[in-house]
C-alpha cells in the first residue's frame, strides 16, 4: 500500500475537499473522457450538451459546501490547484448568463445550471455517499455518454469501476508502486521501523524517493507547508462575515491582535500555547469557509489542524527548522494513508472522526516525531489523538463549513499537542494499539446514522436551527 504525501496534502480551494474540489475534479474528468477514444462514440455524433446530477451527501449539503459552483467551474476547465478564488464568482455568473460552457479545446457546450445540475435527494448511488452522474447528449437530446464518479474524501475521485476495484484490491494482493516500505498498517509499519533502524519519516521518504528526488521531494514538501502558512497569515489578516448566509464573524484576526498585544507586554497567560495554536486553526479554516486557498490535511473541513500545530512547533520550539517541518508532513502522511487505507477520512462516510479526527491523529504523530519521538511514541500519539476524536458526528450547520467546523479545528490541534506530549513521555508502550482504533473508527462510521454524516439532518445542524 502506497499513498503519496502529494496524495494526502493537496493545494486547492475551499470549502471543502469532498464537495467542492473532488467534484471539479470530476467535472474535469468527464472533459477528458468526452475528447478521448475510451467510449462507442456512434458515427457522426458530437457532444451538444452537457447534464449533471449530484447524490447523497453532494446533494443534501451541495449547496452550502459550493458542489454547484464547483462543478460549473470545473466543466468549464479549471482545476482546483489553478483556479484563482477571485475569478470564481465571475466565472459562475458567465456560464449562469450565457447557458454556455467553453472549456479549453472542447466545442461549446450548452449546460444551464438552473436546470442541467440537478441536486438529487432521493436516489443515493450505491458505492458512496457522495456521487455524482455525468452525461453528454447531442443536439437531438440524445444521450452519448454517462459517467458516475465518487468523491471519497481529501479530494480524491474515482469512477464507480476504480472503486470496486479500489474494494476489491484490499481484499487481494497489494499492487501499485513497489516501494522500500510497503505498510499497510501501524503494526506493519513498527515492524519495518525496528528492522531497518529507520524512523518513519525516513521509511516515508524512501518510498516517495521511488518516484522523485530527493530535492524534488523537498521542494514539494516546502512547497504545501508555503501554502499552508500562507493561509494561516491570510486568515490572520482578515476580517468581515463569511459567506452563506449564517452571518458567522471571522474571530482569527481580533484574537491574534489580543495575543500579541499579551505576548509583548509579557503578561502571565497560562494557555498562551493553546491560544496560539486555536487562533491559528481557526484563521486556517475560516479562510477555507470563504472559499480561499488551502491544502487538504487530510481534508479541507479539517485543514487547520496540521497548519496549526506546524506553526506551533516553529514558534514555540527554539530548535525548530525547515527540516522538521518536512519530517513533520512525512510522518502525518505516513499515519494518514494508514488510516484512508483500513477506514476513511470522509466525513459523509464516517463522521467528522473522519476529517478532525484523522488530522489531530497525523498532527500528533508528526509533532512527536520532531521532538524526538521513537516510532513507537509516535504511534501512540496518533492513537491517542484518534482515540479521543472517536463517535464525532459531523453536522454542519445550513450545510455550511463553519459551525461547528471551525471550533473544531482549533481543538483538534489542542488535542494533537497534548497527545504528542503524552506519548512523549511515556516509553511508547500503551494499552490500545492505532490499529485497532482506525478500525474502531472505521465500524462507528459504518453504525453512524446518516443524518450525522455531512448531511445536516440531525445533531447540531437541526437543533441550533430550532432553538
Amino acid at each position: 500500500m502506497f499513498l503519496s504525501v502529494f496524495d494526502v496534502f493537496k493545494i486547492g480551494i475551499g470549502p471543502s475537499s469532498s464537495h467542492t474540489m473532488g467534484p471539479m475534479s470530476a467535472a474535469l474528468r468527464f472533459l477528458d473522457l468526452i475528447l478521448s477514444n475510451e467510449w462507442p462514440r456512434p458515427a457522426g455524433a458530437e457532444v451538444a450538451g452537457l447534464k449533471v446530477s449530484l447524490h447523497g451527501s453532494l446533494a443534501y449539503t451541495g449547496v452550502g459546501h459550493g458542489t454547484d459552483r464547483a462543478v460549473i467551474i470545473g466543466l468549464t476547465g479549471e482545476a482546483p490547484h489553478k483556479v484563482d478564488p477571485d475569478r470564481m464568482d465571475d466565472i459562475v455568473s458567465a456560464v449562469q448568463s450565457s447557458g454556455k460552457i467553453c472549456p479549453p479545446g472542447h466545442p461549446v457546450y450548452d449546460f444551464q445550471p438552473s436546470t442541467d445540475l440537478v441536486m438529487d435527494k432521493k436516489t443515493p448511488l450505491p458505492g458512496h455517499a457522495n456521487g455524482m452522474r455525468f452525461s453528454a447528449y447531442d443536439k437531438q437530446g440524445r444521450l452519448l455518454l454517462t459517467a458516475i464518479y465518487y468523491s471519497i474524501g481529501g479530494g480524491f475521485v474515482v469512477t464507480d469501476t476504480e472503486l470496486a476495484g479500489m474494494q476489491n484490491a484490499k481484499k487481494a494482493a497489494p499492487s501499485g508502486t513497489k516501494v522500500p516500505y510497503p505498510f499497510s498498517s501501524a503494526r506493519q509499519m513498527l515492524a519495518m521501523a525496528q528492522s531497518s533502524g529507520l524512523t518513519i519519516a525516513q521509511m516515508k521518504r524512501a518510498n516517495e524517493e521511488v518516484t522523485m528526488s530527493r530535492e524534488e521531494l523537498d521542494a514539494g514538501l516546502d512547497r504545501l507547508w508555503d501554502a499552508m502558512s500562507g493561509c494561516i497569515d491570510r486568515g490572520l489578516r482578515v476580517e468581515g462575515t463569511l459567506p452563506g448566509g449564517l452571518k458567522v464573524k471571522r474571530r482569527a484576526k481580533a484574537i491574534h491582535d489580543k495575543l500579541q498585544d499579551e505576548w509583548r507586554s509579557n503578561r502571565l497567560n497560562p494557555l498562551l500555547a493553546n491560544d496560539w495554536l486555536s487562533v491559528y486553526a481557526m484563521a486556517v479554516n475560516e479562510e477555507n469557509a470563504a472559499g480561499g486557498r488551502v491544502v487538504t490535511a487530510p481534508t479541507n473541513g479539517a485543514a487547520g489542524v496540521m497548519p496549526a500545530t506546524i506553526r506551533y512547533y516553529k514558534h514555540f520550539h527554539p530548535d525548530a527548522d525547515q527540516e522538521g517541518v518536512r519530517d513533520y508532513l512525512l510522518t502525518a502522511a505516513a499515519i494518514g494513508g494508514i488510516i484512508k487505507h483500513n477506514a476513511s477520512i470522509s466525513g459523509a462516510e464516517v463522521g467528522c472522526q473522519g476529517e478532525v479526527g484523522s488530522a489531530a491523529a497525523m498532527a500528533a504523530a508528526g509533532l512527536a516525531a520532531v521532538m524526538g519521538g521513537s516510532p513507537e511514541q509516535i504511534e501512540n500519539a496518533a492513537e491517542i489523538a484518534l482515540e479521543h476524536h472517536l463517535g464525532m458526528t459531523c453536522d454542519p450547520v445550513a450545510g455550511l463549513v463553519q459551525v461547528p467546523c471551525i471550533e473544531r479545528n482549533a481543538l483538534g490541534a489542542v488535542k494533537a499537542v497534548t497527545a504528542a506530549s503524552l506519548a512523549i513521555k511515556g516509553d511508547g508502550n500503551h494499552f490500545v494499539p492505532l490499529d485497532a482504533c482506525i478500525e474502531t473508527m472505521r465500524q462507528t462510521g459504518n453504525d453512524m446514522s446518516e443524518k450525522y454524516k455531512e448531511t445536516s439532518l440531525g445533531g447540531l445542524a437541526v437543533n441550533v436551527v430550532e432553538c
